[in-house]
């Protein structure tokens, strides 16, 4: 039978959990990870926090899955929503619940931390066919209309610079 997995609220002394899982994401998807655990403890525990993170633990103690969650603030949908960056089971943990459960734990604490969001939004790499068919499954829909734009580099810092 395998170890009970216990889903919990990350603390700060959970760093090198939530670090190490991360970084298997970024490994898994073939993202860079340019994070370290100080500037993870300053965006989760620092003076204003802009994450919470959901841990799922087995007994025997090593992390098998986390989900990233920050607020968000949207005028067309009329109050909060929380965005996962995040959202990640180990590959030996996969296929028994993990993952809903997990994105319930940041609802849950979505709510006591912001109020009760009205919406839960998250992004999913259009050539990962195995997460768009997991999300599709819990009832996501593709948001149209819309393409999501970033900003970084020289282009944000000259954005910065402007008087």
């Amino acid at each position: 039978m395998p170890d009970p997995i216990t889903i919990r609220t990350a603390q700060k002394d959970d760093l090198s959990h939530l670090d190490g899982a991360l970084r298997t994401l970024a490994e898994d998807l073939g993202d860079p990870y340019p994070t370290d655990i100080a500037t993870l403890e300053r965006a989760a525990f620092g003076a204003c926090p802009s994450i919470r993170a959901q841990l799922a633990l087995a007994v025997a103690g090593p992390c098998v899955g986390i989900a990233l969650a920050s607020p968000l603030f949207s005028t067309m949908k009329g109050g909060t929503g929380v965005f996962v960056s995040d959202l990640w089971v180990s590959s030996g943990a996969r296929g028994r619940g993990l993952g809903p459960r997990l994105l319930s734990a940041a609802l849950r604490d979505a709510t006591r931390s912001w109020g009760r969001p009205l919406f839960l939004r998250l992004m999913v790499h259009d050539s990962n066919a195995d997460a768009r068919r997991f999300y599709g499954r819990m009832g996501f829909d593709a948001f149209r209309g819309m393409d999501l734009v970033t900003l970084e580099g020289e282009a944000l810092t000259n954005l910065e610079d402007l008087p």
